[in-house]
C-alpha cells in the first residue's frame, strides 16, 4: 500500500486502511473503492492523506508479489536492454562470423546481477519473465547465463570458473538459434523426426563455436550438454568422465531453466516441483555431487515460506525443515501440527505464498 494525498486521489482507487477523522471517526472503511463522491467527502472532512492499495497488495503468491514490485519493474527494463545487446551480438556472430567478445557477455551478466544484488532474488525474478515469441530462444540463453552464475556462487567457484560457467550459459544452446521456434518451443510431444531434428542443435552449436577463440570447455558444453552420466544422452552417448564437467553443469542449468521459465502455454514450476522432477528423472544422470548441492540450496531457501498443498486440510502450511534424503518433501507445520511429507506420498506443494 502507499500513502496518497487526498487531492491526488482518483476514482477507482481502493483504500488500504480506514480513513479516520479525529472528530468523526471512520469516514470511509478500508477496502472502499473510491468514487468521486467519496473523494469529495474525504476533502470535506479535511482528511489530508489516505493509504490506498497497490497492485502487489492484491497478489497471493510469493512470485506474484515479486512480479508486481518496483524492483522487478527496474530489473525487467534493464533485462530487455541487455537482451537486445546480447541478441545483436549473437546475430552478428552467426551471420558475419565475427569473434565472440566475452567481455561484453560478462558485462551483460554483471549489469543484471548488480541490478538485483542477490542470487536467490535474481532467480525468483526470472520466474516471472515471459519473453516475446521472437526472443524466446535468446532469452533462454540469457537466463541460462544468469542461472549459471548464481549456481557457480553456490558451488563456491573461484572467479575464473564462475566466469567460464557464465559464458557457457550464454553460448551452450546457440545451436537452437539455427532451428525454427515452432520446433524448439513446440507445445506437446515431438514426433521422432522432429526430435532427431531438434537434437542437431548440439552439433550445430559446436560447429558455430569450434573456431572461436574461446575456452574449450565452452565449445564442449555446446556439444555435450545433453549427454548423461549413465550414457542415455546425445549426440554420442558419452558416460562419466568422458563428458566435459562444464557440460555436466550446463545440463543442470538447462533442466532448471526449462522448468522455471514461464511459457505462453504453462506457468513456471515452483521450487519443490522442480526438485521433484529432478528426483523423478534420476539424479544419477547428472553430476550427483553438484546437482545435490544445487537442489539443497533451492530447498533450504524455501524454509520459512508459507505454502499451499493439493489437500486443503493441510493448507496453508509453513516449511520448517528440509529432508536431505528427499529434498522435495520437507517437514511442514500446519494448523494441526507438524507433518513430515515423506510420510504423505500423495501430498504435494502447489504454490509458494
Amino acid at each position: 500500500m502507499i500513502s496518497v494525498a487526498t487531492v491526488a486521489l482518483q476514482p477507482g482507487m481502493e483504500l488500504a486502511e480506514d480513513a479516520v477523522s479525529m472528530r468523526s471517526g471512520v469516514i470511509c472503511p478500508a477496502r472502499t473503492k473510491l468514487d468521486q463522491g467519496m473523494i469529495d467527502k474525504l476533502k470535506r472532512y479535511q482528511i489530508m492523506v489516505v493509504t490506498v492499495m497497490e497492485p502487489e497488495d492484491y497478489t497471493t503468491t510469493h512470485y506474484e508479489k515479486i512480479a508486481c514490485s518496483r524492483a522487478f519493474k527496474s530489473f525487467s527494463e534493464q533485462y530487455q536492454t541487455q537482451l537486445n545487446t546480447y541478441k545483436q551480438m549473437i546475430n552478428d556472430v552467426m551471420e558475419d562470423r565475427i569473434y565472440i567478445n566475452t567481455d561484453i557477455l560478462l558485462t551483460i551478466y554483471h549489469t543484471l546481477y548488480d541490478n538485483v544484488g542477490d542470487g536467490d532474488l535474481l532467480l525468483d525474478m526470472l520466474y516471472s519473465m515471459l519473453p516475446s515469441e521472437d526472443n524466446v530462444t535468446y532469452a533462454h540463453c540469457l537466463n541460462a547465463a544468469l542461472i549459471a552464475g548464481v549456481f557457480a556462487s553456490w558451488l563456491d567457484f573461484d572467479e575464473n570458473e564462475s566466469n567460464l560457467m557464465i559464458l557457457c550459459g550464454f553460448l551452450y544452446d546457440i545451436g537452437k538459434l539455427k532451428l525454427p521456434n515452432k520446433l524448439i518451443w513446440k507445445v506437446g510431444k515431438l514426433t521422432d523426426f522432429e526430435f532427431n531434428w531438434m537434437k542437431t542443435h548440439t552439433t550445430i552449436g559446436y560447429d558455430l563455436l569450434k573456431n572461436q577463440p574461446i575456452d574449450q570447455h565452452i565449445i564442449n558444453a555446446a556439444l555435450m550438454h545433453h549427454e548423461r552420466d549413465n550414457g542415455t544422452g546425445y549426440p554420442n552417448k558419452l558416460m562419466g568422465d568422458a563428458i566435459d564437467r562444464f557440460a555436466k553443469y550446463m545440463a543442470i542449468v538447462d533442466g532448471y531453466d526449462a522448468m522455471t521459465s514461464a511459457r505462453s502455454y504453462r506457468n513456471s514450476l515452483n521450487p519443490f516441483q522442480v526438485i521433484t522432477n529432478f528426483e523423478r528423472g534420476g539424479l544419477y544422470q547428472y553430476d550427483l555431487t553438484v546437482v545435490k548441492r544445487i537442489l539443497m540450496h533451492i530447498a533450504a531457501h524455501q524454509v520459512g515460506h508459507v505454502v499451499t498443498l493439493n489437500d486443503e486440510q493441510y493448507s496453508p502450511a509453513t516449511v520448517r525443515m528440509v529432508n536431505p534424503d528427499n529434498l522435495s518433501r520437507p517437514i511442514i507445520e500446519t494448523e494441526n501440527g507438524i507433518i513430515d511429507m515423506r510420510s504423505f506420498p500423495k501430498l504435494e506443494i502447489t504454490a509458494i505464498l
